[in-house]
């Protein structure tokens, strides 16, 4: 169908492909990569989905929330169940929550991203 013929909604959601996956390494103390995590793109969809699952407005729910819901194993199945989330924020060092998180939410510079997955 040419564009011109297409309404807008469908032109705008055409336009991004919601099936690219971003890598994150996370490495362990020796530096060895412990676990490589896959994301697609969050949708609007996709937070309050989170939100749902959380039962809370607290941000910090919310995220870890998110984490388990959109990372991925290199073949596409989930990395966590949503149960999860409990254990990796008791379990888990903040620091390491914390690389994953902005990762997921493609916040902070990416520089001092790489950093913290090479370094």
């Amino acid at each position: 169908m040419p564009a011109a013929n297409q309404r807008p909604v469908d032109l705008l959601t055409g336009a991004f492909d919601l099936n690219q996956r971003r890598r994150f390494d996370i490495k362990g103390a020796d530096g060895a990569v412990v676990l490589s995590l896959y994301f697609k793109p969050i949708t609007r969809a996709d937070r309050k989905r989170a939100t749902t699952l959380a039962g809370s407005e607290e941000a910090l729910e919310i995220s870890t929330q998110m984490l388990c819901q959109m990372a991925e194993l290199e073949d596409g199945t989930k990395a966590f169940a949503a149960a999860d989330a409990a254990k990796l924020q008791r379990e888990l060092p903040e620091s390491v929550l914390n690389e994953l998180e902005l990762f997921l939410f493609g916040l902070g510079n990416s520089e001092g991203l790489e950093e913290a997955k090479n370094g």
